[in-house]
């Protein structure tokens, strides 16, 4: 295989790289379910449901949005709701991260991984560069990065670092952070799994046409639970701005990208 230099692969990580349905997509249920009293626990298809809207990547901002919703349903007005987002927050920690601040004992401890660090490798090996840009906490991102697939040091910008997705800014950090002064590479692609990530690589090309920009969907593990499922979220992720949606991310190998017709020569 010719060695490319020119392409550079950026992931998101949840649902990319670690199945997050038992532990994001849980604590987010788990907190909603809190502070509704009980009353509301959002299915998996509800939390597909708010995050096909493009703007609630962040879940603990989803988990605001679905609570404010349920009391919404209720006959109430959002203004007259005491709702405290630290609490929230605080409490969505409880569950994902654990009771212990140190050693972590919560939901994350348990992610399926999605992606095996030799296919990194596979990468490196024909010049493809990589990196990660995820809305999860540097703290989340870092544990599933280094402590899970034994990385070291990756280019990592997580929620602290950039505004929310579908801002491309993050992204646009993470190339440059890749590049670190070096050539230009002409070609991004970006792979997640959600209509945020979709946007964020078409404001990413509406903002610099000096590239080629991909955008590359993968389906969760939890829509895969039925054809129906698995094909609807193909065409919420293909009409947001997919080229092409895999089952896995290891599926987006080096020949299927050259294979592409914007590198035919």
């Amino acid at each position: 295989m010719t060695k490319q230099t020119n392409i550079m692969i950026v992931f998101d990580i949840d649902g990319v790289i670690r199945d997050v349905s038992g532990s994001y997509r849980r604590a987010l249920a788990d907190t909603v379910e809190h502070f509704t009293h009980q009353a509301y626990r959002p299915t998996d298809v509800d939390i597909d449901h708010l995050k096909s809207e493009g703007i609630w990547n962040n879940d603990w901002e989803g988990s605001q949005e679905l609570i404010y919703r349920y009391f919404v349903s209720q006959g109430k007005n959002r203004e007259e709701l005491a709702l405290n987002y630290e609490d929230i927050v605080v409490y969505f920690q409880s569950r994902y991260r654990g009771t212990d601040p140190v050693n972590w004992n919560g939901y994350i401890c348990n992610e399926p991984l999605l992606l095996q660090a030799s296919y990194l490798e596979t990468l490196t090996q024909v010049g493809i560069g990589w990196g990660f840009f995820s809305g999860a906490t540097r703290g989340s991102a870092s544990y599933i990065l280094e402590r899970r697939l034994g990385l070291k040091s990756p280019v990592l910008i997580a929620m602290e670092d950039a505004p929310g997705k579908p801002d491309p800014t993050g992204l646009f950090a993470t190339i440059d952070l890749l590049e670190n002064g070096a050539e230009k590479k002409q070609t991004v692609i970006y792979v997640g799994d959600t209509v945020a990530d979709m946007h964020t690589v078409e404001k990413a090309r509406s903002l610099d046409n000096s590239r080629t920009w991909v955008g590359v969907g993968v389906l969760p593990p939890h829509v895969q639970t039925t054809g129906e499922r698995r094909d609807a979220y193909t065409e919420t992720l293909i009409n947001a701005g997919a080229k092409v949606v895999f089952s896995n991310v290891q599926e987006l190998t080096p020949e299927e990208i050259l294979g592409w017709e914007i590198f035919a020569k």
